[in-house]
């Protein structure tokens, strides 16, 4: 049998270290946005380098899109586009599925 190859390419960019988890979090944000300061701030574990580089990936698989407001300063957010609202919305039976199925230790997570 062969695996789905559309189901294979989305598994290598949800597997990839903090892509899900960008993702819901700017799912959450009002209107599917979020500076980057506020991005590194609330996922605490990741470096800036590495969240510059998983944006970028991001908006190569066009799932994100980085928007620059100019003025003083400049702006720079990122949304997550109709494709990665799509793809959020469907995460959120797996998300159910762990809520339900997955415990936790609580005691070492930030």
């Amino acid at each position: 049998m062969k695996i789905c190859p559309y189901l294979e390419s989305s598994f290598e960019i949800l597997g990839r270290r903090w892509n899900g988890l960008i993702i819901h979090y700017l799912f959450n944000c009002p209107d599917y946005t979020a500076q980057f300061s506020g991005i590194k701030r609330d996922l605490t574990d990741i470096t800036s380098r590495a969240l510059s580089m998983k944006l970028t990936e991001l908006a190569e698989h066009n799932l994100v899109v980085k928007n620059v407001t100019s003025g003083t300063p400049v702006t720079i957010s990122y949304q997550l586009t109709e494709i990665g609202q799509e793809l959020s919305l469907a995460l959120q039976p797996i998300q159910e599925w762990a809520l339900n199925n997955i415990e936790l230790n609580l005691e070492h997570t930030n």
